[in-house]
């Protein structure tokens, strides 16, 4: 699987596959990557736009033109896109009656949707969103992000696309998009983890004999491992636990039998017609029973069931016909006793991991010497050590991320952060703004563009003529950045987030601001930071995508955290070097 993605522009260079493949069907463009279909339907007034991480095709992209989607915005592998992408896709596909988003529930996608969102609402264009959260093993009242959006989508994607086709209004497609998605819910199991592109091994191990049930589609570890039983045995429990959430209704439903990437057709027809036994037993009506691979979690063996009880009306938007890549296959004939079930060709998915490698480790940072550290003045000598530090930690910061989400973040940062050192050499653009750019308009996930709102605020702190900012200013721009991350993203200190790091390193700044201020307020905050970062490892995540596996984050150090905890270091190596903690050099940084 990932053994074969070309060592640059995967994603960009799968999209131009897929074209390629449906000639006359899809446009591509490249800069930003957003795909749009060529022959939408003339009866359509809104134009309906998703996205999300890459990896989990046929998902977006397979039902990209009529009856389906109007645009597409691919991430790079398990990784939201930015909202750049997702704001001139929305831009370039709407429709006299505007656009609507489609967004899984992840915190990445939400926050870049909604950010994409206000930019076209500020060009006069309406727009609303659909957010799907369908997914019961995420549905805790201790977390804040909420259930996770997975294989539902396809459902809300392919009623929406025929209702549109309809020339149904922006207000009625919300409706029926919110009403699809409260009538639905899904879980998943899995007997053998995504392979990781960075190691080419699993990105968790399970014993022999075991399932993890509850996991998630970027490769999160389930809410809990069992002992495997037979699939029969199986396919009752996820049922069970499938109609005690799934909210009172019609006994009409649609039953959704998602392979996950490395399961075979036989096996999800053959699961189809255990599950359609199992519902029709409980006085249910399986009026579609869809078998296929829809949306994958790269190549994890596994599955996925989603029930969605249906309205009046919903059955007919499902066997509208449609012209997408994604041929899906005709519903099971539930009058009989069914021998067999045609299921879907997989979509060509192009995609590597960036998995969950999970083990007991967490990483620091070894004191050593800065002498190799660049020194110059003002703000591109914050640009240089921090791209100096964020080069030797990335693997470490991938390691840590893949222990609780899907280990895109050290990649995330490592890019962001080699754009903004690009911007800077061929623009001449100041190093914290050159970051602030790169982040905001090019980074996806979650992190990117709350960091670009921390590098914006920053930016405005460092004087035009290169010199040392001001402490005051730090302070100033350290409140305003966290002060924009949590009205975009809601975190809090104690979420288990980078605010974590970020509000103490902002109050030690203010105290020196408004007290007698120390001698070295920045290394000060700095070790606020570093304090901060190291203490999320006692705390269980309340949003971020870690918030999806519970007590498996328990003794792991966030990320994001620690990726701020270094930007302040470097702000004190820069400005206050006799004091500022030590920073890593190469070699020097260890997982325990």
């Amino acid at each position: 699987m990932s053994h074969f993605l070309p060592e640059t522009d995967a994603v960009l260079t799968a999209a131009r596959g897929l074209a390629l493949a449906h000639p006359g069907m899809i446009e591509v463009n490249s800069s930003p990557l957003h795909l749009r279909a060529r022959d939408a339907d003339p009866a359509r007034t809104v134009a309906l736009v998703s996205g999300g991480g890459s990896g989990h095709e046929p998902l977006h992209t397979g039902l990209l033109g009529r009856g389906g989607l109007d645009a597409v915005c691919p991430g790079e592998i398990f990784a939201s896109p930015h909202n750049r992408q997702i704001y001139e896709a929305s831009a370039a596909a709407a429709k006299s009656g505007g656009v609507l988003h489609i967004v899984k529930n992840y915190t990445g996608d939400v926050i870049n949707f909604q950010i994409a969102a206000e930019r076209l609402r500020h060009d006069g264009i309406p727009v609303a969103t659909v957010l799907v959260d369908d997914d019961l093993a995420t549905d805790s009242a201790d977390s804040a992000t909420g259930r996770r959006g997975t294989a539902a989508t396809v459902v809300v994607e392919k009623l929406l696309g025929a209702a549109a086709d309809r020339g149904a209004t922006l207000e009625e497609l919300t409706d029926l998009g919110r009403r699809v998605v409260a009538a639905s819910r899904s879980i998943a199991v899995a007997a053998r983890a995504q392979t990781s592109p960075t190691t080419v091994h699993p990105a968790f191990e399970l014993d022999e004999g075991t399932l993890d049930y509850g996991v998630g589609i970027h490769g999160e570890r389930g809410i809990r491992t069992i002992a495997r039983p037979a699939t029969g045995d199986l396919v009752r429990r996820m049922t069970d636990d499938l109609l005690d959430a799934l909210p009172d209704g019609p006994d009409d439903v649609l039953a959704l039998v998602n392979g996950l990437g490395a399961t075979t057709e036989l096996e999800l027809n053959a699961i189809a017609v255990l599950l359609n036994d199992e519902l029709t037993a409980r006085g249910l009506r399986p009026v579609l029973v869809v078998p296929g691979t829809f949306t994958a979690a790269l190549d994890m063996a596994g599955f996925s069931l989603t029930l969605t009880r249906l309205e009046e009306g919903w059955a007919d938007l499902w066997t509208a016909p449609t012209r997408t890549p994604l041929v899906l296959p005709r519903p099971v004939d539930t009058s009989e006793s069914p021998a067999g079930t045609e299921s879907a060709g997989n979509a060509a998915g192009a995609g590597s991991a960036e998995g969950s490698d999970r083990s007991a480790s967490s990483a620091r940072t070894a004191a050593s010497s800065s002498d190799a550290a660049p020194r110059g003045t003002g703000d591109r000598a914050l640009l240089d050590r921090y791209a100096l530090t964020v080069t030797q930690v990335r693997d470490n910061l991938t390691k840590l991320d893949q222990l609780v989400g899907d280990g895109d973040f050290g990649d995330n940062l490592a890019g962001g952060v080699r754009r903004a050192v690009k911007l800077a050499d061929e623009t001449g653009t100041d190093g914290t703004a050159a970051l602030a750019d790169a982040f905001l308009n090019d980074v996806g996930g979650t992190s990117g563009p709350l960091f670009g709102l921390l590098f914006q605020h920053l930016a405005a702190a460092s004087p035009k003529d290169g010199g040392a900012p001001t402490a005051a200013a730090l302070a100033e721009a350290a409140e305003a950045g966290h002060a924009a991350i949590h009205r975009v993203g809601g975190a809090v200190p104690g979420d288990c987030t980078l605010v974590d790091a970020l509000a103490p390193a902002a109050e030690s700044l203010a105290a020196a601001r408004d007290a007698d201020a120390p001698e070295a307020p920045l290394t000060e905050a700095a070790q606020a930071a570093i304090r901060g970062a190291l203490a999320t490892a006692s705390l269980r995540p309340r949003r971020g995508r870690a918030s999806y596996v519970g007590d498996h984050a328990l003794g792991v150090p966030d990320p994001g955290a620690l990726a701020v905890a270094l930007l302040f270091m470097a702000l004190a190596d820069i400005h206050e070097p006799a004091t500022a903690p030590r920073l890593p050099a190469p070699g020097h940084i260890t997982v325990l």
